[in-house]
């Protein structure tokens, strides 16, 4: 009976454990709405907005009518969009090549009506007015 119940303890202290780590911060999760928001301009093909809806920084690294152009030819191939489920959300403070900030890198698992696996890579980072706005966009 002893070792039942020692095993049950185990087994729950590791799951409390799996499902701690899974758990966004606020932060996170404020920020992941925004990237959701965001790809959805995206997805729609509404790249015009979405590059207005973009961090500063973005917007400075790139022209709307150059990110419209890129969007489309990388997006418009895939077809529309099947699935996409958050895999990772990691809070950082600095990036490669970017100013000391607020930033959260995200990764998507997705899936297309052209493509059936691919793996979007988002980082948003937090304004001055604390919005959290996408500062870059990569898929594979």
């Amino acid at each position: 009976m002893r070792r039942k119940v020692a095993c049950f303890l185990v087994t729950c202290l590791a799951f409390a454990s799996v499902a701690g780590a899974a758990q966004l911060t606020s932060q996170e999760k404020a920020a992941v709405t925004a990237a959701r928001k965001w790809l959805r301009l995206v997805d729609e093909g509404r790249y015009g907005e979405s590059w207005r809806e973009s961090a500063p920084f973005f917007r400075s690294r790139i022209t709307q009518q150059r990110w419209r152009q890129a969007s489309q030819s990388v997006r418009k191939p895939l077809g529309a969009l099947v699935s996409r489920h958050l895999k990772t959300a990691v809070y950082k403070t600095s990036l490669p090549g970017a100013p000391d900030g607020q930033y959260v890198v995200m990764q998507f698992a997705s899936s297309f009506r052209k493509k059936a696996s691919a793996v979007e890579t988002l980082t948003a980072v937090l304004g001055k007015r604390g919005a959290w706005r996408v500062v870059g966009y990569f898929i594979r």
